[in-house]
């Protein structure tokens, strides 16, 4: 019995997708539940799993294509669940010309672990993920292995991209490398691309900076971070501190928690805190919910499952939607300083930097103490500057003194 393959129901909000990559081809086998395609929106990648165990029996849209729910894009000849088995374990016999050392690969090096970016990689270059050496946690490829093997002695293929020659300057030596490439943008950086100028062109835009001193809660981190990780199962990171200091402030200063909507302020009387995470595909603000209401062992653990599904381009679009205020760390990347843009329709966005020893005045003393700059970056059509300065300050106060976190004050 043949079997309409169709798009299903996209996410809110989304009214198409881009179907990116075929897994298999037509005339394969598949098994039921067997991702067939890839599909990228603005910010998730979608699996399109096969119906039935059967024989893909025609593909009716290629790669590139955009798509919407309910679109046909192949047709599977349903068979017998042994029969399709048998047919993809035959598929899976090694060529004639491949070597023993790569079968004995396949056979004994088990799964490999690929987010969907990682397969396309893959694709492209039409390599194995047998042949590539995973730094990620549990063996998982990441598109940096697949670059570096790319890159080495042991391939054959060539940069993806359309490779362009420049004749070269005169007094430029003979065999130089200078290559062009031309890539279209994915779906999610052309969105970046569109949110990034749409924030500059609507929003007043203002940052103010201070600096915070880090001692404290280093030695709260240090005390405890053994005993946390053993009680919980999850480590203590600083993002809960602040986190935490960040609800708290906002509950001071009600409109850096509020939003824009035409000539409408939104009061929110809820913290749902969006977190940067950076990802193969690009930069994701997963949502974590009700901030306020989490322990501090709770906003870590669920801080580590929405960054491992953004990562891995699993997360869905209602865990990426409907924050109130978002923080971003660009500290991690070794930033000292930076502004921040604005997540709209949100009034505020909170940027945490390197945390450095730097001489400060302490009592009457000079000491090295470990400061981290902090940027906010805020509405100034709805935010005064003095609520984003006290904002900040309040923050910081939070921070060199944690005890206050918890008697709320």
């Amino acid at each position: 019995m043949s079997i309409e393959i169709k798009i299903p129901q996209l996410p809110e909000s989304v009214s198409d997708a881009t179907l990116v990559a075929w897994h298999r081809n037509v005339g394969d086998a598949v098994a039921r539940d067997e991702n067939l395609v890839d599909l990228e929106t603005d910010k998730v990648v979608l699996e399109v799993p096969a119906p039935a165990a059967g024989v893909l029996k025609e593909i009716k849209i290629t790669d590139g294509a955009t798509v919407v729910a309910g679109d046909v894009i192949a047709i599977l000849e349903e068979t017998d669940a042994a029969e399709t088995a048998s047919d993809a374990g035959a598929e899976m016999q090694p060529d004639q010309d491949a070597s023993a050392e790569s079968v004995a690969a396949r056979k004994d090096g088990g799964p490999v672990k690929t987010s969907p970016a990682v397969r396309r990689l893959l694709e492209e270059h039409d390599l194995d993920a047998t042949m590539v050496q995973g730094s990620g946690k549990d063996g998982r490829l990441t598109k940096a292995d697949v670059m570096a093997f790319l890159k080495s002695d042991d391939s054959g293929n060539v940069t993806p991209g359309d490779q362009v020659p420049v004749t070269p300057d005169e007094g430029t030596p003979m065999g130089l490398d200078r290559t062009e490439q031309r890539v279209p943008m994915t779906r999610l950086r052309a969105r970046i691309a569109e949110r990034l100028v749409e924030a500059q062109q609507t929003a007043a835009m203002l940052t103010t900076f201070n600096e915070v001193d880090l001692t404290e809660v280093m030695a709260l981190r240090a005390r405890y971070r053994d005993s946390f990780e053993k009680q919980h199962g999850v480590r203590l990171g600083y993002m809960s501190f602040f986190a935490k200091a960040a609800t708290e402030a906002l509950k001071k200063f009600p409109v850096v928690n509020a939003s824009v909507e035409g000539t409408d302020i939104i009061y929110h009387n809820y913290y749902d805190i969006g977190i940067a995470v950076s990802t193969e595909r690009g930069l994701m603000v997963p949502v974590i919910r009700d901030v306020d209401q989490m322990s501090f062992a709770e906003f870590e653990k669920e801080l580590a499952e929405v960054a491992k599904k953004a990562q891995a381009g699993t997360i869905g679009m209602e865990e990426l939607t409907g924050g109130t205020f978002t923080i971003t760390n660009g500290g991690v990347f070794g930033s000292m300083l930076s502004t921040p843009i604005l997540n709209q329709p949100q009034s505020a966005i909170l940027g945490m930097h390197s945390i450095q020893e730097r001489p400060m005045v302490v009592g009457e003393e000079i000491l090295a103490r470990p400061m981290m700059y902090l940027a906010l970056t805020y509405d100034h059509r709805i935010v005064d500057g003095k609520d984003s300065v006290q904002f900040l300050v309040a923050i910081k106060q939070l921070l060199e003194d944690p005890s206050r976190l918890l008697l709320q004050i």
